[in-house]
């Protein structure tokens, strides 16, 4: 018995006990995981085909592991243009055991992996934590309060007095004149050693 299933947008031709690579699914190692988008299930003579999906089939896999594949290279180039990049990808992957294809639903229902005993889970009946001070004053009182207290006023400078004064800086410095320069010496002419003609 096979059953071809759509797995995160993929196709795959599944048996009991096969293990099969698909792209990255939620959920940690022992986790069991259905997959209710079954085209076709073939049950030794008996093919049944959906349209696109079979109705109740349902593919039941476990998680094996969550691995990264080889990574691929990815080399740009334009020619003749000096551009070349070299990018690299390791694409995430699930490991999944099939474990039941089944026609007619699920006949137990899936288990997932235990919780910890270590790490204990938060109880529902705990009162949101809500803070105090805001729930006591509503958003226009803040607003009209700000508003009404006055604005304190910029210092102003202290005045100067006759006594105090800025130290004067020295005249920047002027540059050298430079040496006039020469014109470049003229290369004689280059002899001509051609004949003239007459």
């Amino acid at each position: 018995m096979y059953a071809i299933v759509s797995i995160a947008g993929q196709q795959f031709k599944v048996e009991k006990g096969n293990k099969v690579f698909v792209h990255k699914l939620p959920g940690e190692i022992g986790d069991e995981v259905s997959f209710d988008k079954v085209l076709l299930i073939s049950n030794d003579e008996k093919v049944n085909v959906g349209a696109p999906y079979l109705p109740e089939a349902v593919v039941v896999a476990q998680i094996v592991s969550q691995v990264r594949g080889d990574k691929v290279l990815v080399f740009k180039k334009k020619r003749r243009k000096g551009y070349q990049k070299l990018n690299g990808h390791r694409q995430y992957f699930t490991q999944i055991l099939i474990e039941e294809i089944s026609e007619a639903g699920v006949s137990r229902p899936l288990k997932k992996k235990a919780a910890d005993p270590g790490k204990e889970a938060p109880s529902k009946t705990a009162a949101p934590v809500v803070k105090a001070e805001k729930a006591e004053k509503p958003v226009k009182q803040e607003k009209a309060e700000k508003a009404a207290t006055p604005k304190a006023a910029p210092k102003k400078a202290a005045p100067k007095t006759a006594g105090e004064e800025k130290p004067k800086k020295a005249p920047a410095k002027k540059a050298a004149p430079a040496a006039e320069k020469k014109p470049a010496a003229k290369k004689p002419a280059a002899k001509s050693e051609g004949k003239s003609k007459k």
